[in-house]
């Protein structure tokens, strides 16, 4: 029997955010064995915590199919888990974290959790946007952004017409997949005083048709408006309306640094029998 924990992140009420699936102990597992587990869980992630030479412990981030060497939600909520286990204990307010995608830092403040992105790598699309068949605001341009994950973000001109897209899923797929990309996140002005952006994230070559609250894809929108001259030094966007949740993520830009952070409660403890 295995500690297991179902954390709601980017929310301090449960079921309004992103769940994520966290094993706490890990230890023992094979990675056929963690796969099997996170096809079950069926959830956009599922996480494994292990033993770290290097940090505070080691994590291993599995879709329904596949692997990811960095996703920000399961980072986030692993990190809460962790925490509240007596796994990791912050030092001050700092943490390790050893990934895929190396070692991280992670800060708490108050009730939220933040952690620094891997590095940021951009490419411009330019005319390629009506292969996603949305309409984008000018200039209509795609960024792609890889943290370890690939997004292409691209811009909509207001919260009302972000909120409206259905997209092909079969073709977002199919487009994603031929550019080598995770999926696609779009974001618009929200035109709210408390946030200010809406963001909307597919990904359905990985099996997720919409991610509820997708912290790499945040992550990647910063990344567009710095790359763009647009950045501010911390803003709050909020995701997942459509799917019925509310999720609220704290991005900050500091130099060269991009920091996702959020809130996270626990929704099911318990044992997992493998």
């Amino acid at each position: 029997m295995r500690r297991f924990q179902q954390i709601d992140v980017f929310t301090s009420r449960p079921f309004l955010g992103n769940p994520v699936a966290v094993v706490l102990d890990g230890e023992g597992l094979a990675t056929e064995d963690m796969q099997r587990i996170a096809r079950w869980t069926n959830l956009s992630e599922t996480t494994f915590l292990l033993p770290s030479r290097e940090a505070d412990y080691r994590v291993r981030i599995f879709t329904p199919r596949n692997e990811l060497p960095f996703a920000g939600h399961p980072t986030i909520g692993s990190a809460y888990a962790a925490i509240r286990a007596g796994i990791a204990k912050p030092r001050g307010a700092a943490l390790k974290q050893e990934c895929a995608a190396g070692v991280l830092s992670l800060r708490t403040e108050g009730s939220k959790i933040y952690v620094r992105s891997p590095r940021a790598k951009t490419t411009e699309m330019k005319n390629v946007a009506s292969s996603f068949g949305v309409p984008l605001a000018p200039p209509a341009h795609l960024l792609r952004v890889d943290v370890g994950p690939v997004w292409l973000v691209g811009e909509m001109t207001d919260a009302r017409a972000l909120a409206a897209l259905k997209p092909d899923m079969t073709a977002v797929a199919e487009w994603t997949t031929s550019l080598g990309a995770t999926g696609v996140t779009v974001f618009a002005p929200s035109g709210e005083s408390d946030c200010a952006i809406h963001v909307r994230s597919f990904a359905p070559a990985g099996g997720i048709a919409e991610d509820p609250v997708c912290g790499s894809g945040n992550i990647s929108v910063a990344a567009y408006l710095r790359h763009y001259g647009r950045a501010k030094p911390s803003y709050v966007a909020r995701q997942g309306m459509q799917l019925g949740r509310d999720g609220r993520v704290d991005m900050r830009i500091e130099g060269d640094e991009i920091w996702l952070g959020g809130e996270a409660v626990t929704c099911v403890e318990g044992t997992l029998a493998a």
